[in-house]
């Protein structure tokens, strides 16, 4: 081949490799799919104040319970996507002794109450001052939900709005944690 072809071979192959390391770089993974060196490790410790302000809840009043934790606010549209599904999940499952606390971040305490008397939902809700707890979970954005294991292990980390379907596989994986301890 002479120089002129290898050129023209080379300027044709450079675009298709480049959108192949593109695509194999990961693209079309699915952008919830987060890890987290959490999941398998114990979970952080807390205490927060309840978004009414009249009681702490911390991490030592939940011990021995599967808990669904869910960081959330006001503004956020997929927080309003999934709370259906968080809704229905406490319904089911708190009879069994699992907590689904909800923890509003970055969020004025007013518009926190007004989501809350607009959407309802009776499992228990915290804010997180500064963000501490938050970070302490290594959280990214909202919504963000971590599933624990009534020994206190992350067993599960979601990033995006949590289905039905995912809390109820996630919330037996940790009962069944306990069971097998």
């Amino acid at each position: 081949m002479n120089a002129r072809r290898w050129r023209v071979v080379v300027i044709a192959a450079v675009p298709v490799l480049a959108l192949v390391l593109l695509l194999a770089s990961g693209i079309g993974n699915d952008p919830r799919d987060v890890p987290s060196e959490l999941v398998a490790r114990r979970a952080p410790s807390f205490s927060l104040p309840s978004l009414t302000g009249d009681e702490t809840i911390s991490s030592a009043d939940l011990r021995g319970q599967a808990v669904v934790l869910n960081f959330w606010a006001s503004w956020c549209v997929p927080c309003r996507e999934e709370h259906g599904a968080l809704d229905a999940a406490w319904d089911r499952y708190r009879e069994r002794g699992v907590v689904v606390l909800g923890v509003n971040v970055e969020d004025a305490r007013p518009d926190a109450l007004e989501y809350v008397e607009e959407f309802g939902g009776s499992w228990p809700l915290a804010t997180d001052p500064g963000s501490l707890t938050s970070i302490a979970f290594g959280r990214f954005g909202v919504p963000e939900t971590f599933v624990i294991a009534p020994d206190g292990t992350i067993v599960a980390k979601m990033v995006g709005a949590v289905t039905y379907e995912w809390l109820v596989d996630e919330i037996e994986g940790a009962l069944r944690s306990e069971a097998t301890s």
